[in-house]
């Protein structure tokens, strides 16, 4: 296999984060996130981030998992998780029992409505003609067993990933925007 020219890498990785984007902000707009739906992922396309995308890109997955296999972290996830409040991770602290252990922060549920149109946005975007709506469920199955969350925050989002699967994206947005969005009035 030809090694591709870091001009085509970078070109494809602006174009895949392009359409990821474009995706998430379409979702965004359907549940009335209009402010999330614009800043949505703004750091992907600062050199911290974007440079070591673009090194790592692959198409099919997230260029953070090849950093990570490389270097054994991946700078670029470093910087993206804590700059963006749709992440799981960006609400990972330290917990006020006994042990101070860390601990998952309860979510906004703005927030979670984000993280839910980002994980079906990246879906589409790395499954491409492969996609269905069960698979943004099916990727948080595969991954669930590592994350910190808060116990609500886990339940409304898999609550929103069965309902996506079970009963389409159509019903699942309507869904999000009149019933959630509409009885969560968090503050912008």
């Amino acid at each position: 296999m030809e090694r591709k020219s870091c001009r085509v890498k970078w070109a494809e990785h602006f174009r895949t984060i392009n359409h990821h984007k474009k995706l998430v902000m379409e979702l965004c707009f359907k549940v009335g996130l209009y402010r999330q739906g614009l800043l949505h992922d703004l750091s992907k396309y600062t050199p911290t981030e974007f440079l070591v995308g673009a090194k790592y890109y692959q198409g099919t997955r997230s260029p953070n998992a090849a950093e990570r296999e490389i270097k054994g972290y991946s700078s670029a996830w470093l910087h993206h998780k804590g700059r963006n409040k749709h992440h799981i991770e960006y609400w990972i602290d330290y917990g006020m029992g006994e042990k101070d252990t860390m601990v998952g922060m309860k979510m906004p549920v703005r927030y979670v409505v984000e993280m839910f149109c980002d994980r079906v946005a990246a879906s589409k975007t790395y499954r491409g003609d492969k996609y269905t709506d069960a698979d943004a469920y099916n990727y948080y199955l595969r991954s669930r067993d590592h994350y910190i969350i808060h116990p609500e925050t886990d339940a409304l989002l898999e609550k929103l990933l069965k309902m996506l699967r079970d009963h389409g994206e159509d019903f699942t947005l309507f869904y999000i925007r009149k019933c959630i969005l509409g009885h969560h009035r968090d503050k912008q």
